[in-house]
């Protein structure tokens, strides 16, 4: 027999051996071996899964987040609006007010010039009715020197109220 020639016993021998080890392996360490594999896959698709519910629920988060966005700068331009509608009452019935101040005092200034107005024109008539009285005096007293200037000045009177 030469090296590459195996003989009947070892391949018997060897042929035993291997059936042996197969039943212990198949008996002791494929069903460890074949657990934790499935175990590992089992691992594996769970956090696949999870993954998958994770990245699901930042998607959903974050179509939340752009809706509660969206929705504060819906609310923001609100209040901006309101904020704007508000300033331009406020502002508008300050105006009005201020104009019927104005006016009101206007109104008043009008009137105190219309007394003080009166009060002059009553004023310059008073002085003038006392000038001309004065003036009157004086040039009556020049002519009614004489009894004759006296009752041609009573008789001219005398026609006049007549007349009227």
């Amino acid at each position: 027999m030469g090296i590459i020639e195996p003989g009947i016993g070892l391949l018997f021998w060897m042929t035993l051996t291997f059936v042996i080890l197969l039943f212990l392996l198949g008996k002791f360490a494929w069903k460890p071996i074949v657990n934790a594999v499935n175990e590992r896959e089992t691992s594996i698709v769970d956090a696949l899964n999870q993954a998958k519910l994770a990245k699901k629920e930042m998607e959903d988060l974050k179509s939340d987040n752009e809706r509660i966005l969206r929705e504060a700068k819906i609310e923001r331009d609100g209040i901006l609006k309101e904020a704007r509608e508000i300033k331009e009452r406020i502002v508008a019935e300050a105006k009005d007010i201020a104009k019927s101040e104005g006016e009101k005092m206007i109104e008043a200034a009008k009137q105190t010039i219309t007394s003080e107005k009166n009060a002059a024109m009553a004023d310059i008539k008073s002085q003038i009715g006392t000038l001309s009285v004065n003036i009157a005096e004086s040039i009556l007293k020049q002519k009614l020197d004489n009894s004759e200037a006296q009752n041609e000045l009573v008789q001219n009177y005398l026609n006049k109220s007549n007349l009227n």
